[in-house]
């Protein structure tokens, strides 16, 4: 009976991800969903995107949180469109919660639309939201281990970002052996090194969101809904 409780779960998640995921190809915006650990520095690695690409892409930000909106009030400093929303102790975002929170938004307007899910390196990974891309974040300072130890969420992105390298000389975090880890798990995935705070890395990260944006205007053929 349980199982049965999970697939029912998952099966209508799937058809709202599908429903999004209809209405982000119709609009050409392309979508990410930002995954990882709390105080991994999703955050911070996106107000360093919105600093790069300012003036250059359209963007706007959807931010999962259990409670409070501090992430929310850090992006709309920097004149980026956001959303708040709180799950009041859920472990994620899902697709149904994305595509009420999307009503509000000009979608036909963006070219970028990052969804900054719950800090969390389990649950996110299992629900889809309709979007593009996945990304995860993993700071040094949580250990190399984590690849292997939560390997769903490294197979299920397009693209791993290790961040805080500027700290690795003081943690003992082998960024060699995560690379490796990572790469087993999911062969071509994209591995970017970063650092908010000496901004290396920054512009690879970038140069990614650029390809896809650019991938999903050639697959929209340049067209959008509302245009």
């Amino acid at each position: 009976m349980e199982i049965k409780v999970i697939k029912n779960i998952l099966g209508e998640n799937d058809r709202y991800a599908a429903e999004n995921r209809a209405l982000f190809q119709a609009k050409g915006v392309f979508v990410v969903n930002f995954m990882g650990s709390p105080g991994a520095g999703k955050t911070s690695v996106l107000e360093k995107t919105m600093e790069r690409m300012r003036g250059e892409l359209s963007m706007a930000v959807i931010e999962g949180d259990l409670f409070t909106s501090k992430d929310a009030e850090r992006i709309d400093r920097h004149g980026v469109p956001v959303i708040q929303i709180n799950t009041a102790g859920g472990c994620h975002l899902d697709a149904n919660m994305v595509q009420k929170t999307v009503r509000e938004m000009d979608l036909a307007a963006l070219d970028l639309l990052v969804v900054e899910n719950v800090g969390n390196l389990v649950c996110p990974a299992e629900f889809a939201l309709g979007e593009d891309a996945r990304a995860v974040v993993l700071s040094v300072t949580e250990g190399d281990d984590k690849p292997m130890k939560y390997p769903l969420m490294f197979k299920e992105s397009e693209i791993a970002l290790i961040n805080k390298i500027d700290l690795a000389p003081y943690c003992n975090f082998d960024i060699k052996s995560a690379r490796g880890d990572i790469s087993m798990l999911h062969p071509g995935i994209e591995i970017a090194e970063l650092s908010c705070t000496t901004g290396e890395g920054v512009d690879a990260w970038c140069d990614w969101l650029r390809r896809g944006v650019a991938a999903k205007k050639a697959a929209c053929g340049g067209a959008r809904d509302g245009r």
